[in-house]
């Protein structure tokens, strides 16, 4: 038996030898709810060097426990109880295709060959096919993950297609992925993806992956069902950030994008539920109309869904953000898009304002209400900083922020003009200090710098991309772009020492931004590349290009804190692509992967950590979320929340 009554060990063998580095899988449908019904919730883990293996601390129920790994098939499952010594035997797979069944998406990807280099720049439809925005092939790897990718895994079983006339049919299910299309060059996209899906139907597979090694069998998965079929969970948030001892063993929350729900679970109940999020005056015009974004159950003309109005989300809520009062902050749609539906007050004090997508609201766990808050600027990433201004990126041309203190809650209409500011995105592009250039961008990340308090967003507009820097003290911006070979930021996130982190999710490299290293500032980004450092991320490598990776990288989160006990402002990547989370070490230069190995199709956007308990690794976790679009895409069809736990060894319990 097992030392606890509450865990479930044994030994991993095949063939009598051990299995190291297999995942373990102990899954039940007694433990927790979703919505009511009874919800799936699993624990994983890893098996030692000699096969061995512990799950820990399981609520009493009866499990289906079984083991994947590659070079494995799944084994069958084997019903067990806490307490209980089960000894599994592997399967090893009878060919390189069955093998391959579970390979995360970025390894099947890295059998797309990529258009040659002397393709581009692209010349048009008359020309030779390729877009004319398309400058190099780095910029046509950057554009499938930064247009493609956003969404899916390019690489799993349902974006496998058999030919070019498939993808051609395909990518009209939707009517953002039909243009997506367009934008890169239709015939030549779909004669480079028709290839790539060819050669697999004809039984070409990836290189198998490395098994997890060393750190990396150190991690336990738990995980709970939350959300239904057709939810599209864009982030989750457990604790203040600026502070991971809030909240302690409360509840996590969530947002479903696609269909208008703050998700919550409780891991003291293991219950899931889910609150609707409100919008104004009855604005109900769904997010894929248009001009929205035609996402599942949108097609394209000529298209067809199997999924018609599956998202019924006017308000699209995206990315929550509790503050240190019990709020849970979101960006939402709260009315009609256009400066035509802009609030008198925002022509009135900037005749050039142009409105955006989303506006704000937050819901107050006190009260159990929402209060919606009426924005001048677009919005769609948000943080507090010290003196707890709410800064948000989400505008092409404004960095905006929200002064909670000024808000009344039961009269936000007549104070959300007061409570709010924003700043043109204007550049000194000749070094006289003053500011004559307005470089539009999608303003996307976003951070305080915790030492200065400068106020930093990753722009998605343009290769390689760039990076901004406001100061709200002198009211100034700044602007970077990471120098060759990386391009593509999106999140980013500060370290206690005021360095700035990106994961690039275009070149997939591990990049630092030290200001003080710059010998000129002023500039449109290229004129500090001595203030970046580059890691390359290892992983899956486009064939016949081992410099050129295929993971995507759609977020980057520091552990300022020392959540997981991987050490002080260790880095976290989301391996978006290849079923894991990357956590970069800055003191050793060390990578460690955790895998997500069941189910497959783990799309990683945001993450959070708390410390429930600071005495011992089991009170400190990460939380993380399946945020695939569309769900339909995973393994089990369902949506995940679930923590990430470090224990000493793969064993202790």
């Amino acid at each position: 038996r097992c030392a606890d009554d509450n865990d479930i060990c044994g030994q991993v063998t095949t063939n009598g030898s051990p299995e190291a580095g297999v995942w373990v899988i102990a899954e039940s449908f007694e433990v927790s709810t979703n919505d009511g019904a009874a919800g799936r919730y699993f624990k994983v883990v890893v098996t030692d060097q000699n096969g061995n293996y512990v799950v820990p601390d399981l609520p009493n129920a009866t499990y289906d426990v079984w083991v994947r790994g590659y070079g494995l098939v799944d084994s069958g499952a084997v019903q067990a109880s806490p307490g209980d010594e089960i000894d599994l035997v592997g399967v090893p797979a009878a060919t390189p295709q069955e093998a391959a069944a579970i390979f995360p998406a970025n390894s099947w990807a890295s059998l797309i060959e990529l258009p040659a280099e002397d393709e581009f720049p692209g010349t048009g439809p008359e020309g030779n096919g390729w877009s004319t925005s398309l400058g190099s092939q780095d910029a046509f790897i950057s554009q499938t993950k930064l247009g493609c990718q956003l969404c899916h895994q390019v690489g799993t079983p349902d974006t496998r297609l058999p030919n070019a006339a498939a993808f051609d049919f395909g990518w009209k299910k939707a009517g953002t992925m039909n243009g997506t299309a367009d934008g890169f060059g239709r015939d030549n996209l779909a004669a480079v993806m028709g290839d790539w899906g060819e050669r697999i139907a004809a039984g070409e597979v990836p290189p198998t992956p490395p098994r997890p090694s060393g750190k990396e069998r150190n991690f336990v998965l738990t995980m709970w069902e939350w959300g239904d079929l057709f939810t599209y969970a864009h982030d989750e948030v457990a604790t203040d950030k600026r502070d991971p001892f809030l909240y302690a063993n409360g509840p996590v929350w969530g947002v479903d994008i696609g269909n208008d729900y703050l998700l919550k679970i409780d891991p003291n109940t293991q219950s899931a539920t889910r609150i609707p999020i409100p919008t104004r005056n009855g604005w109900d015009v769904p997010w894929c109309d248009p001009p929205g974004f035609a996402t599942l159950g949108c097609p394209a003309p000529g298209g067809t869904t199997a999924y018609p109005g599956a998202y019924d989300n006017p308000a699209n809520p995206h990315n929550p953000m509790l503050d240190d009062t019990g709020k849970v902050w979101i960006t939402t749609q709260i009315r009609p898009e256009g400066i035509e539906n802009l609030p008198d007050f925002c022509l009135e004090r900037d005749p050039g304002i142009t409105g955006g997508h989303r506006q704000m609201g937050y819901y107050d766990t006190n009260t159990e209400e929402f209060v919606l808050i009426d924005t001048c600027f677009g919005t769609h990433h948000l943080q507090f900083d010290k003196e707890d201004r709410l800064w948000i990126s989400g505008d092409l041309f404004n960095l905006g922020v929200i002064y909670p203190d000024l808000l009344d809650p039961d009269n936000p209409e007549g104070t959300e003009s007061q409570a709010q500011d924003w700043w043109r995105t204007e550049f000194d592009t000749d070094g006289d200090d003053i500011a004559d250039t307005v470089l539009p961008g999608f303003n996307y990340g976003i951070i305080p710098n915790p030492v200065d308090g400068t106020i930093w967003t990753g722009v998605l507009t343009g290769f390689p991309g760039r990076i901004n820097r406001f100061d709200p003290d002198t009211e100034k911006f700044e602007t970077y772009s990471p120098p060759a070979p990386g391009y593509g930021p999106r999140g980013l996130d500060a370290d206690t020492d005021g360095n700035i982190w990106v994961c690039l999710g275009g070149s997939s490299h591990v990049a630092k931004f030290e200001r003080d290293k710059c010998t000129q500032t002023w500039g449109t980004g290229d004129q500090c590349p001595e203030g970046w450092t580059l890691w390359d991320i290892p992983g899956a490598t486009y064939k016949g290009h081992p410099d050129k990776h295929t993971d995507y990288h759609y977020y980057t989160w520091v552990d300022q804190f020392n959540i997981l006990g991987l050490g002080e402002n260790a880095v976290v990547c989301t391996g978006t692509s290849s079923d894991s989370i990357i956590t970069f070490i800055p003191e050793t230069e060390e990578f460690i992967r955790t895998y997500v190995p069941y189910p497959f199709g783990f799309f990683h956007r945001g993450q959070d950590g708390r410390i429930d308990d600071p005495s011992s690794w089991k009170g400190r976790a990460w939380w993380v979320d399946y945020g695939i679009d569309p769900i339909l895409h995973t393994e089990l069809e369902q949506g995940f929340v679930f923590k990430v736990q470090y224990r000493p060894d793969p064993l202790a319990h």
